[in-house]
């Protein structure tokens, strides 16, 4: 077991029965009473934020997350088939476990978080940037470019977007995932 001296930004603990990633911590060590470490940590499980301050020196259960690449194959009814890109190994995970699963295309490139003992998953990242076709939206009217107004698009992978009135049908586009807002044109 480790203690509270041993926290670094981005290390998996397990506390209260649940798994966390330490965001950001600091030691501080007040003039009157025990010194303590305030920290800002991440539920795995629902990726809630959540303040917490542990006394110095205290026993923590440091738990290890591996990130693997994997390659998105196809949806059914059990969910998203994945492979992993090293081993071969195919498997199904639920779409709640996926950031943004609308933007998800056949034999896209995406990293999971593993626990290493369990191999549980725990949560499968999409690009933060993808290329995208534009399948449909309203022809834009010349001349009307003055103003930064955005029309709904639907791309190639089947989410709707907002995007600037000159992109027409079949423009390539960069999207950002995050936050589901077009980027540029390519």
């Amino acid at each position: 077991m480790a203690t509270t001296a041993d926290f670094k930004n981005g290390a998996c603990i397990k506390h209260n029965g649940k798994l966390y990633q330490i965001v950001e911590f600091q030691h501080v060590k007040p003039g009157k009473g025990p010194a303590f470490v305030r920290t800002k940590i991440r539920n795995l499980e629902n990726g809630r934020l959540v303040d917490n301050t542990f006394t110095a020196g205290v026993k923590i259960d440091f738990v290890r997350i591996e990130r693997r690449p994997y390659q998105f194959l196809y949806k059914d009814e059990n969910g998203y088939n994945i492979m992993h890109q090293q081993t071969f190994e195919q498997v199904s995970i639920p779409a709640e476990l996926i950031d943004h699963p609308q933007f998800l295309r056949e034999g896209m490139t995406m990293e999971a978080m593993v626990h290493a003992e369990t191999e549980e998953f725990l949560s499968a990242e999409v690009p933060t940037y993808i290329e995208a076709e534009i399948t449909y939206t309203e022809p834009g009217m010349k001349g009307n470019t003055a103003t930064n107004t955005l029309k709904p698009a639907t791309i190639d992978t089947g989410a709707e977007i907002r995007v600037p009135l000159f992109i027409n049908n079949g423009d390539r586009i960069k999207v950002n995932t995050g936050t589901g807002e077009y980027s540029e044109r390519v």
